[in-house]
């Protein structure tokens, strides 16, 4: 985004400020205060205008007498974590600056909700047998759903994360998806499409993306209606230090028998009515870059086969609590139910 709209030298006078605030109109009412070497030196708002002016400064002050010096930002590495802590503090325009203090970019979370350092591959070239005959002649990825295709739901859902480097898997009716893509997404974002030529399996087509942006990758399958907060994903993973981390459903059994506890045939014990509360694989996935490593060429191979490596060769594997809504969109049912919920969601 261009930010030169957002900046004001120390040196220009409070009616100054004022003039540049009245061309933001409804954008935050945020001016970010640099030096004449363009380094950042504070901030200010109409708000703190109003208030200087009311404690006796005049329209000719300079910008440097009623600024904020002690001001929010983002510097050198991008760190999430930070940029969390300054949305709960109600900050809605947020400078990114270099070692020098210089603006960089300035990251509006009017606008989107986080800027994770991720990349992004969307698994679409399954046959969606199970919601035939809607899949006979269109993919299910572009199946409507809320006025837009599934796939596209999701992929507007990682850009509002700051997600930018995004591929999606094709190969069952793989044209009319390139053919979707010809066009940018969300913000002019580009979708690469990756041709399989055969069946990979869940994960084993990541394989054939030529090159990756980030260091973390975040898979899933494209048929999904999920609200997950990928900020919170994204988090979890790199405090848990993990290898790959799964997004997990929570899932209750309930039996309505007594069952017996059992050695051979002899009754050890009888458990009344149990509940077993358990996790099922949402297909969300976080992986290290390195991980690929891991996953064959050329040969079928799921994320469930992932996990057993990684967890063979005694890497971290963990599983990421999903409370969210979340659905797979994989019968008639299924895809109704999604069409109805999706007229709620934000």
């Amino acid at each position: 985004m261009s930010y030169d709209r957002y900046i004001i030298n120390e040196n220009q006078a409070i009616i100054e400020a004022l003039i540049t605030l009245n061309k933001l109109h409804s954008q935050p009412m945020t001016l970010f205060v640099v030096n004449d070497n363009r380094r950042m030196v504070g901030t200010i708002t109409d708000g703190d205008i109003r208030r200087a002016l009311i404690s006796g400064a005049e329209l000719s002050t300079p910008v440097s007498d009623v600024m904020h010096k002690n001001f929010s930002f983002i510097k050198g590495v991008f760190d999430i974590a930070i940029l969390k802590d300054i949305r709960s503090k109600g900050i809605t325009l947020v400078p990114h600056l270099n070692d020098a203090n210089e603006i960089i970019d300035v990251i509006d979370l009017t606008k989107r909700k986080s800027c994770l350092p991720v990349d992004a591959v969307l698994m679409a070239g399954g046959k969606g047998e199970r919601l035939r005959p809607l899949t006979l002649k269109t993919p299910k990825p572009l199946l409507k759903m809320g006025g837009k295709a599934i796939i596209d739901q999701n992929i507007d859902s990682l850009i509002a994360y700051g997600v930018s480097n995004i591929s999606v898997t094709v190969n069952y009716l793989k044209e009319q998806l390139i053919e979707h893509f010809c066009e940018p997404a969300t913000g002019g974002i580009k979708v690469q499409c990756v041709e399989e030529e055969c069946f990979l399996g869940t994960i084993g087509s990541l394989r054939l993306v030529k090159e990756f942006h980030n260091d973390t990758i975040l898979v899933m399958n494209s048929d999904l209606l999920t609200n997950i907060d990928y900020e919170d994903f994204y988090l979890h993973f790199m405090e848990n230090g993990a290898m790959m981390s799964a997004a997990a459903i929570p899932y209750t059994i309930s039996i309505p028998y007594g069952i017996f506890d059992l050695d051979g045939r002899n009754i050890k014990g009888v458990s009344e009515k149990p509940v077993y509360n358990l996790y099922a694989n949402a297909g969300i996935y976080l992986i290290r870059k390195e991980a690929l490593a891991y996953i064959p060429e050329g040969e079928v191979f799921n994320a469930t086969d992932l996990i057993e490596a990684l967890v063979n060769e005694n890497q971290t594997v963990i599983r990421y609590p999903l409370s969210s809504l979340w659905i797979d969109i994989g019968t008639p049912e299924e895809y109704r139910k999604a069409q109805e919920l999706i007229k709620h969601m934000k």
